[in-house]
């Protein structure tokens, strides 16, 4: 339906009534309505407009008159049309383009560390299918909402971006490192943090950066209070850190890394079995466990 004429003088209801209900239904609301009535006073042309009438026609009528401002309006409403065709086009080019440039900077981290970036894909659809396995969770359910879930998805690139700020030496080292050494390789969260500090602020509280900084910041909290950099503890570590922390330490057990060889599926599993309640959130820990399964396929489709 591309145009709607309406009278306002009906039997049951009058056509204000109707109008209001045609705006208030998504199907409807974006149909222009023309008001052609018996109704000359000027009130009533004025209240048809002022509610969003795209022309107010009164009785009787030019028949040809009547047909070149339905056709000026379907025209217009053409334009408008195409207009938003063009808006949505361009805004799906914008996302393509930002999330292509989300993926290459947390790309460049991985190449610093000589990693691929098969794990930043991995990581992706690993937090992605925690929250939506944990939508429902009392515990989550306010906090992993569909919108909350998208910048989750959109951030998880970006969780290691810190390692830039790291030397190679240590990064590439094939032993283990010197408490010197990991207390440099602990400073990549730090890193994280102020390198999206000032693109977060620019962008809003509500941005999906503030999101990844959140995310860069704790992904090495421990649910026990030991891990790194504050030391949080619990519910004191944000649900984007809590989810990469699994997301990330599977990922780095399932494949082979410069200091150690990669261990096997069932393997990784028990580690983050039995590091629940210590390193880990044991809700996180029961989701993973039930979708382990696709954890795998994931890992296999997206394999280095």
């Amino acid at each position: 339906m591309d145009l709607i004429l309406l009278d306002i003088i009906m039997p049951e209801m009058d056509g204000y009534e109707v109008f209001a209900q045609l705006k208030a239904n998504p199907k409807t609301t974006n149909i222009p309505v023309i008001f052609v009535t018996a109704l000359t006073a000027y009130e009533n042309e004025a209240k048809g407009l002022e509610l969003g009438a795209v022309d107010y026609i009164t009785k009787p009528f030019n028949p040809a008159l009547v047909r070149a401002r339905v056709k000026n309006q379907l025209e217009l409403k053409n334009y408008r049309d195409k207009l938003e065709e063009m808006v949505q086009e361009k805004t799906k080019e914008l996302t393509i383009t930002r999330d292509v440039a989300i993926e290459t900077l947390g790309s460049l981290a991985e190449y610093h560390n000589i990693e691929t970036g098969y794990h930043i894909k991995r990581t992706m659809y690993y937090v992605r299918l925690l929250a939506q396995k944990l939508q429902d969770h009392p515990n989550f359910k306010d906090s992993l909402t569909n919108e909350k879930i998208e910048k989750l998805w959109k951030s998880a690139p970006l969780h290691d971006i810190g390692k830039v700020g790291v030397p190679d030496c240590i990064l590439l080292k094939p032993g283990k490192l010197t408490p010197e050494e990991f207390i440099q390789m602990q400073k990549h969260t730090i890193y994280g943090w102020n390198a999206l500090t000032d693109s977060a602020s620019k962008l809003g509280p509500d941005s999906f950066l503030k999101t990844a900084q959140e995310m860069a910041y704790t992904h090495h909290e421990k649910w026990d209070g030991s891990g790194y950099p504050q030391g949080l503890k619990g519910a004191e570590i944000p649900v984007s850190g809590r989810l990469m922390a699994v997301a990330d330490v599977y990922d780095a057990l399932i494949t082979k890394r410069v200091y150690k060889p990669a261990f096997l599926h069932h393997e990784a599993v028990e580690i983050i079995r039995n590091d629940s309640g210590t390193a880990f959130d044991p809700d996180i820990v029961e989701a993973f466990l039930q979708c382990e399964g696709d954890f795998r396929r994931i890992a296999i489709e997206f394999m280095e």
